[in-house]
């Protein structure tokens, strides 16, 4: 059986995160009709293209699942996986595309719909991704990936009173997800909770050490406050991690920070 993977949105899809909560089913996919030896090369086909994702290899991964749509063109999986990858490369309306048919053959599987919301995210269709992390929600009401995402498209139509509510949502029922904290604490920054968003980040620094986003954003809270050291020592560790931060375009556009950490960041590069 092929296993449906779920994107969260946290880098404009540079950073993904593979779930194996939902499939399309034997019924769907009419895997039951098929010989073992289609089977087993299908099976080979999908770890070469999750490997591939894995690797960067994107047009790589495309192809091992377009392959495996001429062999399964009923397998609800196949269509959203490979939707996953073209969204990714910026193919967006194709990606669209390959999640409606996705749906299409399995209306019933939350995971379909929140890897098509972060499509209609990445066309600014921020409506139309919120009601499908809605539908999601419906389907599976304790699901933190698709908080954390409707906190994105939140945030992408600029209320970011809903993005808080749905990023302590995604932490609170899994307290693992890093992303999703760290969503959460900058969207407070955005609110004007500044204490609390320091805090959070803290927090997040003492027990993700390695987590650029988050040493980054902590640079720029600190540098406002005043507190030089502690900022030079965490944005040493950030781009250290991650040279992205120094590019303010990328982390406003790519990365899609709130405005007011953005302004932060910006006022520290332009000291540096």
């Amino acid at each position: 059986m092929i296993e449906l993977t779920k994107f969260f949105w946290v880098f404009l899809l540079s950073v993904m995160l593979w779930l194996t909560s939902g499939t399309a089913g034997l019924a769907a996919s009419g895997l039951e009709e098929l010989s073992q030896e289609t089977m087993a090369k299908s099976e080979v086909l999908a770890a070469r293209a999750m490997a591939a994702t894995a690797a960067g290899n994107l047009a790589v991964a495309e192809e091992y699942w377009t392959e495996m749509l001429d062999r399964l063109p009923k397998d609800a999986a196949i269509w959203s996986n490979r939707g996953n990858v073209r969204v990714s490369q910026g193919k967006l309306m194709a990606g669209l595309e390959d999640h409606n048919q996705a749906i299409a053959l399995a209306p019933s599987v939350p995971d379909a719909y929140v890897n098509r919301g972060i499509a209609f995210e990445a066309l600014g269709r921020y409506a139309s991704a919120i009601a499908d992390y809605n539908q999601a929600l419906s389907l599976d009401p304790e699901d933190p990936v698709a908080y954390n995402n409707r906190g994105n498209a939140a945030a992408g139509k600029g209320d970011w009173q809903a993005a808080v509510t749905d990023y302590h949502t995604a932490w609170e029922l899994a307290p693992n997800f890093a992303f999703a904290r760290n969503n959460w604490a900058l969207a407070l920054y955005q609110t004007g909770e500044t204490e609390a968003a320091l805090t959070a980040l803290k927090n997040i620094v003492r027990k993700y050490p390695k987590f650029a986003d988050a040493r980054a954003a902590l640079t720029a809270a600190l540098w406002v406050e005043g507190k030089i050291g502690e900022a030079e020592s965490n944005w040493f560790a950030a781009v250290g991690l991650d040279p992205r931060y120094r590019d303010i375009q990328w982390v406003a556009e790519v990365r899609r920070w709130p405005p007011a950490m953005v302004s932060a960041l910006d006022r520290f590069l332009k000291l540096k």
